[in-house]
């Protein structure tokens, strides 16, 4: 039966005990790890959020009467201790923050028991994530969970201390919003006052920040919460928060520059390494082409290379029907792994397929400089030569080719660097390499939608040595858009703002925009515009991506308190879940 802590108050978490405690009577709660009973004496392992202390309960220091209930301990029960700190009668345990000392138990409440958990509260557990996360409440109690959320949290505190100490002002933004369905789905709010009409929820506060640059507010930051309806993977989630941040009177060097000195801080003091500053840059297409991917992991090369002009003249009737259609070749070096099986050799074709390829071209160099080809038969061995040399291919190499259009080459060629780098273990643990991608292109073309649509989002300001093409040539204009990367893993994006209305009002148009749509989904950014807009830049990081990072967890869903799976349901609380009739009449909603 559940006792009472009247009276009694903690006086230290298990950890914060130490050597200099001895002797000392102290008064610690928690939860209940492991007991031991060893006849005459019980050993009970207490946790709580700050790690785990050992206490000793003996009948001659605590009494009969509370040495019977210390028998009663289970896993999990939330007790209440007082007793002594004394140095540990046996070996110290290395494992434990507090393996020098235990408490020698004076009395004990239990303040709740526990039924058996469903999985053990362990660290690196073993259980299925499914049964964690539908008892969400228990996998949060484990400790390598609970550091992760510490950690995050101290993410949290240094951001918004050096963010003040840098001049920002914490500012909260709304999360009832207007739809302004650009980008990713929004989820929509409906409402009860205004029937038939629906706020959304925001996908960033990106409107309402270049709201406070117009309203004076040069220096704004949020730990915002934002919402997408999209489809998830490991580092995404409907819900996620942001460091979002805005400054007026700046470029793309001064936006870089706060944020490089923002990030030194996190890592230097959270993790006790130094970033070298300034943080390497890339442009887009430079990334593009030398990695397939805006988003490059620079722990490893195997850069890929355009080899287009050395197979132009072969046989190959891949590489010249790419060509004709105005795609190119390139390829990848595996360097060593020229003796890799056919079979793996077939497997990376069939995971090539999955991003667009039709197929994949090898070629192995042989230890004697032989070659072995799947399309060998097609080119002269002056050719063969070629093309290695320009892969810089030596013995034992294995040289992977892809012909398509550019989008579809450096998607195939860049996932596929990404697996082999997977496979032979190339991506260094604990090493950290960031990078900023800088000049994205304005807009990319929708075959869906038979448009321009924007890269980023419509308020992004493009290279002024770049405009004149806008008519001419939309796809070619730069964008003044940054993202910083680290180890392959975008962890935030921004750019320059437009701040003149004539630029804004083009950008429309060539967005598809008739002046009457963009004043029905952004006249109020519009109107705020006519008063005296200062040039303004942003950027935005996924909170979430940072601590997964930072932790070392391939998974977001290890630092946030209570996640979503993938089809955005919560396990744990059966939401999204149906409404009773009345709630929906209310809304004047009909379910089909």
């Amino acid at each position: 039966m559940a006792e009472s802590m009247l009276g009694l108050k903690r006086s230290h978490r298990c950890t914060e005990l130490n050597i200099e405690n001895i002797g000392q009577a102290v008064t610690v709660m928690g939860w209940v790890q492991k007991s031991r009973n060893k006849g005459g004496i019980i050993f009970v392992d207490l946790r709580d959020r700050s790690g785990i202390l050992q206490i000793i309960f003996e009948e001659s220091d605590c009494g009969a009467e509370y040495f019977a209930k210390a028998e009663k301990l289970r896993s999990e029960f939330v007790i209440a201790v007082t007793g002594k700190v004394e140095k540990r009668q046996g070996s110290i345990n290395e494992n434990l923050v507090t393996g020098a000392i235990e408490v020698r138990a004076e009395s004990l409440r239990i303040l709740s028991e526990s039924e058996t958990p469903p999985f053990p509260i362990e660290e690196n557990s073993k259980t299925k994530e499914e049964l964690r996360l539908k008892y969400r409440f228990l996998d949060l109690r484990r400790p390598d969970i609970q550091r992760n959320m510490t950690f995050r949290s101290n993410i949290a505190i240094l951001t918004r201390q050096f963010l003040a100490e840098e001049g920002f002002l914490e500012i909260e933004t709304p999360t009832l919003i207007k739809s302004t369905p650009e980008g990713a789905r929004d989820y929509l709010v409906p409402s009860r006052v205004h029937p038939g009409s629906f706020y959304a929820l925001p996908q960033s506060p990106q409107l309402f920040k270049q709201l406070l640059m117009c309203s004076g507010y040069d220096r704004y930051f949020q730990i915002a919460r934002c919402y997408r309806d999209e489809d998830l993977r490991a580092d995404r989630q409907p819900e996620f928060t942001q460091i979002d941040m805005e400054l007026s009177f700046v470029d793309v060097d001064e936006v870089l520059d706060v944020n490089e000195k923002l990030l030194y801080k996190l890592f230097k003091e959270l993790l006790g390494m130094e970033i070298p500053l300034p943080i390497p840059r890339m442009t887009w297409q430079e990334a593009m082409d030398r990695f397939g991917s805006d988003k490059p992991d620079m722990r490893f090369g195997m850069e890929l290379k355009d080899v287009s002009d050395v197979v132009k003249d072969c046989e190959f009737v891949v590489f010249k029907s790419a060509l004709e259609n105005g795609g190119s070749v390139r390829g990848l070096n595996a360097q060593g792994k020229g003796n890799m099986p056919r079979k793996k050799i077939d497997a990376l074709v069939e995971y090539a397929k999955d991003f667009g390829a039709k197929g994949l071209a090898y070629l192995a160099i042989q230890e004697d400089n032989s070659y072995k080809s799947s399309f060998a038969k097609f080119m002269t061995e002056e050719q063969l030569h070629d093309l290695a040399e320009a892969m810089e291919g030596k013995s034992g190499d294995l040289l992977l080719f892809a012909a398509d259009k550019n989008e579809v080459v450096w998607d195939v060629l860049g996932n596929l660097r990404l697996e082999i780098a997977r496979q032979f273990d190339l991506q260094k643990k604990g090493e950290f390499k960031f990078l900023w991608v800088t000049e994205f292109p304005l807009l990319e073309y929708s075959e869906e939608q038979g448009r321009f649509v924007a890269k980023h989002h419509p308020f992004t300001m493009p290279m002024e040595e770049d405009w004149h093409l806008i008519d001419s040539d939309p796809g070619a204009v730069r964008a003044k858009a940054y993202d910083i990367v680290l180890n392959g893993t975008e962890l935030g994006g921004g750019s320059v703002r437009i701040h003149q209305s004539d630029i804004q009002s083009k950008m429309f148009e060539v967005l598809g925009f008739t002046p009457e749509r963009a004043q029905e989904q952004f006249g109020f950014l519009l109107e705020a515009f006519k008063y005296g807009v200062p040039p303004h830049a942003g950027l935005a990081y996924g909170l979430d991506r940072v601590a997964m990072l930072m932790v070392g967890s391939d998974s977001i869903r290890d630092v946030i308190a209570f996640p979503k799976v993938k089809d955005a349901s919560c396990l744990m609380t059966e939401a999204p879940a149906p409404v009773e009739d009345k709630q929906l009449e209310e809304l004047g909603i009909k379910i089909k």
